[in-house]
């Protein structure tokens, strides 16, 4: 039997009671509209830097609760008794960078929806560019965003490619929600003049092991293009 070759194809070995099932059906690569969970999108992919998907799609929902359903208002007002709350939180992940990535983040994201009118317009005003262009644009607005956390953010939520292969079911559904790399197809993605960074370029993240992208079920999606 061949090894799977993308997410796709791991995925339809699956139970369909596999967290991975729902995500990839319901939730991945397709676009996101409120702010709230779009930071909730950010901050789920900077807590998996190191670590499987498998293991944040499970803590999803702990998750949830810990950050006031990331409500970015509320995660931004975060002092040091929430974030001893949330380092002794069993159903989270643990790491003081992140936490405190996660609380600098929502602030950046309340800046600019005081500039832009929301993050998701932000988001659209950069758009299209290069993975290598959001990169550098990410690195220089939000704590802990390196190549694979952007790429994985934004195929997430459809502003790049790749998140399905064009043989999956799920394809041809993600379409008709038209996602922003679909508008961008076949267009230049010539650099847009970014705006000025909010933030300070932060601490490094730990990328994703290769090693775990390789692996089948117990992995991150694993795309047809831009990993």
């Amino acid at each position: 039997m061949e090894k799977p070759t993308s997410y796709c194809a791991v995925i339809a070995t699956m139970e369909k009671d596999n967290v991975h099932v729902h995500y990839h059906d319901k939730e991945y690569g397709f676009p996101i509209e409120d702010d709230n969970e779009l930071f909730a999108r950010l901050i789920l992919e900077i807590n998996q830097a190191g670590l499987s998907w498998t293991t944040i799609l499970k803590k999803k929902d702990n998750f949830f609760r810990a950050f006031d359903d990331f409500d970015i208002a509320k995660v931004a007002r975060y002092g040091d008794r929430q974030v001893e709350r949330l380092l002794n939180d069993p159903g989270i992940i643990r790491n003081r960078l992140k936490v405190a990535a996660a609380i600098e983040n929502a602030k950046t994201i309340l800046a600019i929806q005081k500039e832009h009118g929301s993050f998701k317009k932000w988001l659209e005003g950069h758009h299209p560019l290069s993975k290598e262009e959001w990169v550098k644009l990410f690195k220089s607005t939000f704590r802990f965003t390196g190549g694979e956390i952007v790429g994985e953010f934004l195929m997430s939520i459809g502003f790049l490619p790749g998140a399905h292969v064009e043989s999956c079911a799920i394809y041809k559904k993600l379409l008709k929600h038209k996602p922003a790399w679909l508008s961008s197809k076949g267009k230049s993605s010539a650099p847009k003049p970014a705006s000025a960074p909010l933030k300070p370029a932060a601490s490094k993240p730990a990328s994703r092991p290769a090693a775990a992208k390789s692996a089948p079920a117990p992995v991150k999606k694993k795309a047809a293009k831009g990993k």
